[in-house]
Order: structure tokens, then sequence, then C-alpha cells
């Protein structure tokens, strides 16, 4: 995720590295932090370089997610399912897609990553209690 724009930062603003243009439309292994939100959306999670808590109510529009934050997709058989907010560094791996693009409640993404389709699977009632109790009892 550090390699996503050219360094440093030139008049014309953040440009999109070489590396992340040439990985356009391939299969990736992308390293980040999933951002912790109020208000998740169904099918999707975003990732970033550095942890983050997103407030949408309080925030906003004026969050403060870095730009180099990927939205990730999941499998279209899997749009109903919500991501559990995970803590540390997390690995997906997918397809890279690249350029502007507006989702339905206005954010603006320029990176995105359609998760293999063997990357998540539903928690069973053991291992949703077990994470809501580690959410929980955080230490």
């Amino acid at each position: 995720m550090t390699e996503f724009f050219e360094l440093p930062v030139g008049p014309k603003g953040l440009q999109i590295s070489q590396t992340l243009r040439e990985a356009q439309g391939k299969r990736v292994a992308i390293e980040g932090y999933v951002v912790q939100q109020e208000v998740a959306a169904p099918g999707q999670f975003l990732l970033t370089p550095r942890p983050v808590q997103m407030s949408q109510h309080a925030d906003g529009e004026a969050d403060d997610l870095p730009p180099s934050t990927l939205l990730v997709w999941l499998p279209a058989d899997q749009q109903d399912w919500m991501v559990a907010y995970t803590r540390g560094l997390v690995e997906v791996v997918g397809v890279l897609d690249l350029g502007r693009q507006e989702s339905k409640d206005g954010r603006v993404t320029w990176v995105r990553l359609q998760l293999d389709s063997e990357a998540t699977q539903r928690m069973n009632a053991a291992q949703f209690f077990s994470y809501r109790h580690a959410m929980q009892h955080k230490h």
C-alpha cells in the first residue's frame, strides 16, 4: 500500500504509481489494516496502510482515511455478507481495479480489489461468540 502513489508528491498532486498501473487487472496480494467502521457496508470493506477507526456519523465525509485506502469487494455470491472488523495486519488476495469510481454513498475510490471467492467464509455461532467476546475484551 506504500507503493500506491508516486513519491515525492509533485505539482499535479497524487499520481498512481507505475507499479500499481502495471498490476491493473492482475491477481495481487496486499497487506493492510481493516478500517474499523461504525456502520459496515455489506459486501465490502476498507483496507488502509495504518490502523484507522472511522466515525461516519460524527465525521461524515471528513474522515481520516489515507489516500492509499483500498476498497475491497467480496465475491458476487457474498454481496450481502458483512465483514467483521479484524485487529492487526491482514493480507487480501484478488484482482486489482484502478480508476475513479463513485459508490452509491458518494465515496470516491481510486484503487479497488475484487477478492477471490475462497477468501471469506461465514462464521458459525461459536466463532461469532468468540469474535464478539474478543472485541468486548480488548487487551
